[in-house]
């Protein structure tokens, strides 16, 4: 089983745990509608267009919203834990298109519950989150108001992005990589100018 698999496997068991209207950390989306948008990006690929293009966004929000009213709970899961459909691309890519995506909404189902912790991970998934990081950031940092360097608690450089002044982020490759995502719920650490760590948070990140 790949990291990639075994995340998904979690997911899944965790959204069983916590049931269908619990809430995430995807807005006003409850894990039925969270669960909804997993099944459709993965075997609906008509409305993959609209996950990265807005003009085309609603049709995709129709189909998810149809999905989610219409598909009974465990169905949902159950489509969720069988992984991507043949003819899915994401069949073929889970291991590289599936990890992050998997690992990202397991914990906008977590930390969206009172008291979470971060959960200790293998070196494999780890190592796998880490591994498109430098390239993600740059998608996902373009615009943000400052030089962001993103940085592991042993020194080491993920990646550098930007331009203006300097705002260096510490922490684990997950945790970077739900900040870059998006996500506000995270163990980072900030140096840089108060002001400056605000306007990064309030930008806009992810993809």
């Amino acid at each position: 089983m790949t990291a990639a698999q075994r995340e998904r496997a979690a997911l899944v068991e965790t959204m069983r745990t916590v049931g269908p209207d619990a809430p995430t950390l995807c807005g006003d989306w409850t894990t039925r509608d969270l669960a909804a948008h997993l099944v459709v990006r993965e075997g609906r690929l008509d409305t993959t267009p609209g996950i990265a293009v807005p003009f085309l966004a609603g049709y995709t929000e129709k189909v998810r919203s149809q999905v989610a009213q219409s598909t009974d709970w465990d169905e949902l899961l159950d489509k969720i834990a069988s992984g991507p459909p043949l003819y899915s691309p994401f069949k073929i890519l889970d291991p590289v298109a599936n990890m992050g995506e998997m690992y990202i909404h397991h914990e906008d189902v977590r930390r969206a519950q009172t008291g979470w912790e971060p959960r200790p991970l293998d070196d494999a998934t780890v190592k796998a989150l880490g591994r498109g990081l430098p390239i993600m950031a740059r998608l996902t940092l373009a615009k943000a108001p400052a030089r962001v360097s993103l940085r592991m608690p042993d020194g080491k450089t993920l990646a550098t992005v930007g331009r203006g002044s300097e705002l260096t982020v510490t922490g684990e490759p997950q945790e970077v990589l739900l900040f870059i995502s998006g996500r506000d719920a995270v163990r980072l650490e900030f140096d840089g100018d108060a002001a400056l760590v605000d306007a990064v948070r309030a930008s806009r990140r992810g993809l």
